[in-house]
């Protein structure tokens, strides 16, 4: 089955799973729909970002423009869950993005059924088959993607997950109510979702070591001096942090597409989510074990300084400038 099948397999399977749940009528029925739901799920990040990284031309923006669409949806979805729930009980929260999803599914299926030549492309696109001429750099640059999603995972999950309890805590004379702390929250999310586009761009032009080593640079010195700030001082910081962190997502699927071979690149991918969501499932019990011990935000805000310290060190092994056409290279060394 090819990647357009795929992923309309995952609309579909995603939309019958939302559709289970919203019908369930006990913990178990709930149980198996909320699995399914989240196997089918997976299937987007290996699948989607191998048919955007095998577009070809300049794939940092259109992963900088997928990355942007993917945190809006998110931020998005809360907003429209709330409304679903209010007006038509949590079953609707789930039935309506399954109908609309199982719609999409079709669409897609529709649409291959008819450009077949299209799906064509997109399974194998030779003219974009970018890799290291060696496989030692290909090994390299698949461990440092590795550690970025370890480590890296690490301070992603952690911030967008403890910001509004952050908040909570930190924002002292600027307002705790719920609706502030929320606000402020969402603000941030979608003001910084926006730095993956001129990354996108700067990928494109320069390549990802300097870029990425900068604003690895950042983040450690701002996850430094937040672990101590309160008040709208707090807030400003974070809103750059976050910046800094979303601004990184498109940098490891951009090397996969441009360093990884096409025949590879989605399992590379698959071992890439499975390593930054295992370490998201880790996150929120490590927050509450934390803090519940007597460790607040100071001591777990520089450690996860460290984090992105060790993703930082692992950086510096990346080639420098952009990836080199594999034809280019073939005929080099010729």
């Amino acid at each position: 089955m090819d990647r357009l099948n795929l992923l309309a397999m995952f609309f579909l399977g995603c939309g019958l799973s939302s559709l289970v749940i919203s019908l369930s009528r006990g913990p178990i029925s709930l149980m198996i729909g909320l699995g399914l739901l989240g196997l089918f799920a997976s299937l987007y990040h290996p699948v989607g970002l191998a048919l955007v990284t095998g577009l070809g031309g300049r794939t940092g923006r259109a992963l900088a423009v997928n990355g942007v669409a993917g945190n809006l949806g998110l931020a998005g979805a809360a907003v429209l869950t709330g409304i679903l729930a209010t007006f038509g009980g949590w079953q609707m929260a789930f039935a309506v993005p399954g109908v609309v999803s199982g719609i999409i599914a079709l669409a897609l299926f529709f649409r291959h059924r008819h450009h077949s030549n299209l799906s064509n492309q997109n399974a194998a696109p030779e003219h974009n088959d970018r890799a290291s001429g060696s496989l030692r750099t290909q090994i390299t640059v698949f461990g440092v993607i590795c550690v970025a999603a370890l480590f890296g995972g690490l301070v992603y999950n952690v911030i967008t997950i403890s910001l509004p309890k952050f908040f909570d805590e930190r924002l002292i004379g600027v307002g705790g109510d719920l609706t502030w702390i929320g606000a402020s929250t969402g603000l941030v999310f979608a003001i910084a979702a926006f730095a993956q586009l001129p990354v996108g761009e700067l990928l494109d032009r320069y390549g990802p070591k300097s870029l990425l080593m900068g604003l690895l640079i950042a983040q450690v010195i701002l996850l430094v001096a937040l672990a101590t700030m309160t008040g709208w001082l707090a807030l400003v910081i974070a809103l750059i942090l976050v910046t800094m962190v979303f601004a990184q997502i498109p940098i490891t699927s951009w090397l996969l597409g441009h360093y990884v071979r096409s025949s590879f690149r989605a399992r590379a991918a698959s071992v890439e989510y499975v390593l930054s969501l295992g370490m998201a499932a880790a996150v929120v019990p490590l927050i509450a074990g934390l803090h519940g011990a007597g460790f607040g935000f100071d001591f777990q805000y520089f450690g996860i300084a460290l984090s992105a310290a060790v993703v930082l060190v692992a950086a510096v092994f990346l080639p420098r400038g952009r990836a080199v056409p594999i034809a280019a290279q073939l005929q080099s060394e010729e």
